[in-house]
C-alpha cells in the first residue's frame, strides 16, 4: 500500500504479515487472545457488528447502537470509516456476504 500513516512501522508491519499466517478461526482466536486483552476482543467484535449492521440493515444509528451495547458516537465512528476510510471494512464485508 502507497499510503503511510503514522501508525505503519516495522511493528505494524510484521504484525500484518503474522496475521496473513493464520489459516483457521481457532488459530486466530489463539492469537488474538495472546495479543489483546479480552475487552480488546469485545471492542473489537462490537465494532465489526456494527459495520455489519450499517452494511447489511436499513437500521438507524440508535437502533444499532441499542442492540449493541454501543454508544451512537461509536456507531457513527465506525459508520464514517465504512463510508470514508481505507476500505477494509467494506472489502471484508463484501468478501463475506458475496
Amino acid at each position: 500500500m502507497a499510503v503511510t500513516t503514522k501508525w505503519q512501522n516495522n511493528e505494524t508491519n510484521e504484525l500484518f504479515k503474522a496475521i496473513l499466517k493464520l489459516k483457521t478461526s481457532d488459530e486466530c482466536e489463539m492469537f488474538f487472545r495472546d495479543l489483546l486483552t479480552l475487552d480488546e476482543i469485545k471492542e473489537f467484535g462490537k465494532r465489526f457488528r456494527i459495520a455489519r449492521e450499517l452494511y447489511n440493515s436499513k437500521k438507524t444509528y440508535i437502533e444499532i447502537a441499542k442492540e449493541s451495547r454501543s454508544t451512537t458516537a461509536t456507531v457513527t465512528r465506525v459508520a464514517l470509516w465504512l463510508k470514508n476510510g481505507m476500505g477494509g471494512y467494506r472489502l471484508i464485508l463484501e468478501r463475506l456476504f458475496k
